[in-house]
């Protein structure tokens, strides 16, 4: 079985991502772990990639496909795959289309965790890191047992600047408006399913579940 994860930021999406990769015995691959296996182990797509990554620059798409399609390939995707943070387009969603037939394999579903843009404000905006031990706490779903201080190392907490209302407003606008496409791509090929991440952990994890042993 062979998925795609979305959801925007705050959604709980790497939660969620862990749980199923251990469920259903599937391999967890997203876009920054290819592009770091593919330029430490240089391969030629991983040397040409890192040409652009070095100028800052975007990596076109024929290199992120063919980086993909490398990874895909492998045998420890034989049992499926959780692919997360790729598509990113329609363009490469086609490509990945490509990649899977020639691979003899296909997409079996889309998971899209759907969460109210009030509450994913409210997770961006509550969380506090520690300034020494880089623990993360939240001020509404994990609470440090004194206001500002680190339950773990005793150290002061404090919010990140891209942890404040404008940002996450930011990047929620940025996520909707480049996704919605795939939306309809996907839902076009009735594989996109919405599943409720306002819920708590479990019964997220349940739904999601419920969705995949349905595909399956």
């Amino acid at each position: 079985m062979n998925i795609i994860f979305m959801g925007p930021p705050g959604a709980g999406k790497g939660t969620q991502a862990t749980k199923i990769v251990e469920k259903f015995n599937m391999i967890h691959i997203s876009t920054g772990d290819m592009f770091r296996a593919a330029m430490k182990n240089e391969t030629p797509l991983g040397v040409e990639a890192k040409k652009y990554v070095n100028q800052g620059l975007l990596v076109p798409d024929s290199v992120t496909n063919g980086i993909v399609k490398e990874r895909l390939a492998m045998d420890d995707c034989k049992n499926g795959v959780l692919l997360d943070g790729f598509p990113r387009t329609v363009d490469q969603a086609k490509a990945l289309e490509k990649i899977m037939e020639e691979l003899n394999t296909q997409i079996d579903s889309v998971i899209s965790l759907e969460v109210a843009e009030e509450l994913l404000i409210e997770r961006l905006t509550g969380r506090r890191m520690c300034t020494k031990c880089s623990a993360s706490f939240h001020m509404v779903f994990n609470k440090p047992k004194i206001e500002g201080i680190c339950d773990i190392c005793g150290a002061e907490l404090y919010q990140r600047k891209d942890d404040n209302v404008e940002s996450a407003q930011v990047r929620l606008n940025e996520y909707r408006s480049k996704t919605q496409p795939l939306f309809d791509f996907y839902e076009a090929q009735e594989k996109l399913y919405n599943v409720d991440g306002a819920l708590n952990i479990d019964d997220v994890f349940a739904n999601i579940v419920k969705v995949l042993e349905e595909v399956k």
